[in-house]
C-alpha cells in the first residue's frame, strides 16, 4: 500500500482517535502552549517526511538480505593455479546491488561455513561480481570450499558491505600483500581513473603466487613496485612505505606481520591517514586469562592472556562457527548464560551486549563465562 494511501486513511480517524489535549500547568482546561508549539512544529516535519511515496532504488540495498547468485565464470590469476577468480551473476540476469572499491561479500556456504571476501572486479558492472580465492589447504575449510566452485553453482551471500572505505582523492599509497590485492586492485584501478596522485607496493611470497601480475604490468611503471619476497627477502616499514605521499593516504591490505611492520613505521612515514584491512585474526593485546564454560559438555576452557576464547574453542568443537575472527561480521556470536564479557568490537548493540558477545574478539577480565555451547 502507498504512502498516499495510508495517510488519506490515517486522516480520516485522526478525528476520532486524537485524545483531548490535557490541561495545562495550571490545570486550566486549554492546551500548553509549549506543548502546541511543538506539536505543530512535529506535524510540519512529519509532513514533509510523508510526501514522497517509498523508492527502493532511493532506499538502497539491505546488505543483510540473503541473495542467491549463480556462479559464471572460474578463472585462474596466479601462476601458481593456487588463485581462483570467480564471477557471479543474479540468477535473473539483473542489476546487482551496487558497492565500492574495499566493499565484500559475506558467502554462506552448503557446508554451513561463512567466510568474506573481497569484491575485486568493476563497481560499473552491475550485472557481476568478482573475487578471487587462494586455495589453503590447512585452512579452516572455506577457501576449498569456495575454490571448488564451478560455473552453474549457485551460492547465498549477503553484503555488499565495506569495511574498508576508499576516498577517490588526494594522493594515496597503496600496499597489498599476496590474497591482499583483492581489495587494493580495485582501489588501484579507481585512483586511475579519478586522476589521483598514487603509488602502489605489491608484495608476495615469489612472483608465481601472486595473482593479477598481467593486469598490474600494464599500469604506470614508475608507480609500481612489484617485490616477492624471494627476489628482494621479507619486506620493512621502510620498504612498503617508503613511497607514502606527505600529508596522503596509505591503504594497506594483507598478512598480520606486514600490517604490523606498517603499523609501526606509519607514524615517521609523513603520510597522514592510514587505512587498513588485515587477512587473519588480530593479535590480542592487554588481555586478561579466563575461563570459559561450555554448557554443552560441562567442560571449562582455560583462555590464556594472547589467546581468543574462538582460538581456544575451535580447537575442543571444530565446527563452531566463525568467520572473519576480527569482530565484524558476527558469525561467532554466542549466548552468554552467565559472567561479563570484555566486549571488544562495534558489530553488536548494546542489547545484544548484554547477553552475547563475539568470542573471536571479546573475551573476559578474568573469572568464568558460561557460553550457550
Amino acid at each position: 500500500m502507498k504512502l498516499s494511501r495510508v495517510r488519506d486513511l490515517l486522516s480520516k480517524q485522526e478525528a476520532l482517535t486524537r485524545p483531548a489535549p490535557p490541561a495545562d500547568l495550571q490545570g486550566r482546561d486549554r492546551p500548553d502552549r509549549a506543548m502546541t508549539l511543538v506539536e505543530a512544529v512535529a506535524d510540519k516535519y512529519l509532513r514533509v517526511l510523508t510526501s514522497y511515496d517509498y523508492d527502493p532504488d532511493v532506499a538502497g540495498h539491505n546488505p543483510d538480505t540473503a541473495m542467491t547468485l549463480i556462479a559464471t565464470e572460474r578463472t585462474i590469476v596466479a601462476q601458481d593455479e593456487n588463485v581462483a577468480a570467480l564471477t557471479f551473476a543474479a540468477v535473473d540476469g539483473g542489476d546487482l546491488p551496487a558497492w565500492q572499491p574495499g566493499c565484500h561479500l559475506d558467502f554462506h556456504l552448503p557446508s554451513g561455513l561463512r567466510r568474506q571476501y573481497s569484491l575485486c572486479g568493476d563497481p560499473a558492472d552491475r550485472r557481476h561480481y568478482r573475487i578471487a580465492v587462494r586455495s589453503i589447504p590447512d585452512g579452516g575449510g572455506g577457501s576449498i570450499e569456495m575454490h571448488g566452485l564451478t560455473p552453474g553453482t549457485t551460492v547465498t551471500v549477503r553484503g555488499p558491505r565495506n569495511g574498508f572505505p576508499f576516498v577517490p582523492e588526494g594522493s594515496a599509497l597503496f600496499v597489498a600483500g599476496g590474497i591482499g590485492i583483492t581489495p587494493i586492485i580495485a582501489m588501484v584501478r579507481a585512483a586511475r581513473k579519478s586522476g589521483m596522485d598514487w603509488r602502489f607496493v605489491y608484495s608476495g611470497r615469489s612472483r608465481e603466487s601472486m595473482p593479477f601480475l598481467a593486469e598490474i604490468a600494464t599500469w604506470e611503471s614508475d608507480r609500481v613496485f612489484v617485490r616477492p619476497d624471494d627476489e628482494f627477502g621479507l619486506p620493512t616499514a621502510d620498504d612498503l612505505l617508503g613511497r607514502a605521499p606527505s600529508g596522503g593516504a596509505v591503504y594497506c591490505c594483507g598478512p598480520t606481520p606486514m600490517l604490523d611492520a606498517v603499523r609501526a613505521g606509519f607514524v615517521d612515514s609523513g603520510a597522514a591517514a592510514l587505512h587498513f584491512e588485515r587477512f587473519g585474526p588480530p593479535p590480542v593485546l592487554g588481555g586478561t586469562p579466563f575461563e570459559v564454560q561450555l554448557v554443552g559438555t560441562g567442560e571449562v576452557l582455560e583462555i590464556p592472556a594472547d589467546e581468543s576464547a574462538l582460538a581456544v574453542i575451535k580447537e575442543r568443537q571444530p565446527g563452531v562457527g566463525y568467520s572473519c575472527q576480527q569482530g565484524f561480521c558476527g558469525t561467532c556470536k554466542v549466548r552468554v548464560l552467565s559472567g561479563a564479557p570484555d566486549h571488544r568490537e562495534n558489530r553488536l548493540t548494546p542489547q545484544e551486549q548484554a547477553d552475547h558477545m563475539l568470542i573471536c574478539v571479546s573475551r573476559a577480565d578474568g573469572g568464568r563465562l558460561i557460553l550457550d555451547l
